[in-house]
């Protein structure tokens, strides 16, 4: 049983999409699912980045295409299975990674800011996974990664919308991973702690809240993205064949924390 386990630990000659993968998170999972043998799209609103990184995925020895897509828009997500369905032939993992913030008193926040939120961070993961989950279903096989957040489980000050949205990320995937589990469909998240990517440095290392954030973090440590692949390939995996409904957190130790001194 346990030879079977690490020979499932494999995704080589898996197809995966990731959306709002040119950037950030999605951009580290959707290199490190192409080193570890994958053919991978990863597509996002900037048709430049899309293309970079597709030649860049092309450098590994892997397919990829370069295609956009907006979360907003089904139809984009749409025409991203379609021409990958033609050209690599089948979507085996999708992972959802386009995810927008901002930080305001709730008070003072418009609808209009709550709305597009909570559209392109949830409405946006469930419009993907609509899209490619139906693809997966009709074939009866699937893995879909979603992205949620430590704020899935506890408050981050002044981003309502934000951690709602995340929040209902974590139950989406729940509810998804239920329905679709009979048609051999796996569902489930991973929620990062914190990470450093090129948008967040400055608030990381110049902020009373990094400073609180790194506190928070018992490893004493910001997060690499690139740690963020074995999740991702386990999850994408035949060893997690078993696994559905799950929030996988690497965090290291946030949430775990209390005190730490």
């Amino acid at each position: 049983m346990a030879s079977d386990g690490i020979k499932g630990l494999d995704v080589t000659g898996k197809v995966a999409v990731v959306v709002g993968g040119t950037s950030g998170i999605g951009r580290a999972l959707a290199l490190g699912l192409a080193e570890a043998g994958a053919d991978v799209v990863a597509t996002s609103r900037r048709a430049d980045h899309v293309s970079e990184i597709a030649t860049q995925i092309e450098s590994f020895g892997r397919r990829s295409l370069a295609l956009t897509s907006d979360v907003s828009d089904r139809c984009s997500l749409e025409k991203v299975l379609e021409k990958t369905i033609s050209a690599l032939g089948e979507v085996d993992i999708l992972v959802n990674c386009a995810g927008i913030t901002q930080r305001v008193p709730t008070l003072d926040m418009e609808e209009a800011l709550w709305q597009n939120i909570l559209d392109t961070n949830l409405t946006g993961t469930l419009r993907s996974c609509q899209v490619f989950g139906r693809h997966m279903v009709a074939r009866g096989y699937g893995r879909i990664i979603n992205i949620a957040s430590l704020t899935s489980f506890v408050a981050f000050y002044e981003v309502a919308a934000y951690s709602a949205s995340k929040a209902a990320v974590a139950s989406l995937t729940k509810s998804l991973a239920i329905e679709w589990a009979r048609y051999g469909v796996t569902v489930n998240a991973i929620a990062p702690g914190v990470f450093r990517t090129a948008l967040n440095t400055e608030l990381l290392d110049s902020s009373g809240r990094g400073k609180e954030l790194l506190l928070r973090t018992p490893m004493g440590r910001f997060g690499k993205v690139e740690e963020l692949v074995g999740a991702a390939i386990y999850l994408a995996s035949d060893a997690a064949s078993f696994v559905t409904g799950e929030i996988l957190v690497v965090d290291g130790g946030f949430l775990s924390s209390a005190v730490n001194q």
